[in-house]
């Protein structure tokens, strides 16, 4: 039997609040490989995922930029079954004896002379090449990513490579590296009296 509890609330004065798109900020980095014999995405992806301790999270995926504010933080041992996760991933799913290279790359964006951070850009390494290949690819690419018009007022400072590699010797493999966001922050644009 279900019983439905329904509460009537008089509501006197209600206040909107606009908030601006969220920002993420605090994020750990994550990397995993797995293989297996049945097939990728519930099977060698799915041990990548435990590999990396984030196989109960529901993962979404961002493109590659990091906001002034973001903070690495360790990552969370215990979190809920099934919450979201949202990350920017590099992902290389193959075969058996097939070499498959994942890797990040970021670094900070900082203002002219002082420390100030602008924020940070991120690439991604999905590939066959080795682990040193793949340093050399991500190097280029965050280089391309730096234009010219950021080199004249911003510095690329305290680059971080992360790069997980396996050659599978089951069926199917997976490898992956991310970073994961696990807190935001929401602008308060204003307070508006009454509704909309």
């Amino acid at each position: 039997m279900i019983y439905f509890i329904v509460y009537l609330i008089e509501v006197k004065e209600m206040k909107d609040i606009i908030v601006g798109n969220r920002v993420p900020y605090e994020y750990f980095v994550a990397c995993g490989v797995g293989e297996s014999d049945n097939c990728t995405h519930a099977g060698s992806f799915h041990l990548a995922l435990a590999d990396a301790g984030i196989e109960r999270y529901n993962l979404m995926t961002y493109s590659s930029i990091l906001p002034a504010i973001a903070t690495e933080v360790e990552k969370p041992i215990g979190y809920v079954h099934g919450s979201v996760l949202e990350t920017i991933m590099a992902r290389v799913d193959g075969e058996k004896s097939e070499r498959l290279t994942a890797g990040i790359q970021y670094g900070w964006l900082i203002e002219g002379e002082s420390e100030k951070k602008y924020g940070g850009l991120v690439v991604e390494y999905m590939g066959h090449g080795t682990e040193q290949e793949a340093q050399v690819e991500l190097d280029e690419y965050l280089k391309e990513l730096y234009s010219k018009a950021d080199q004249q007022r911003l510095r690329l400072e305290n680059r971080r490579t992360i790069i997980k590699s396996v050659t599978p010797s089951k069926k199917y493999g997976t490898t992956l590296v991310a970073l994961g966001f696990v807190s935001y922050v929401w602008p308060v644009i204003e307070g508006k009296k009454g509704m909309r």
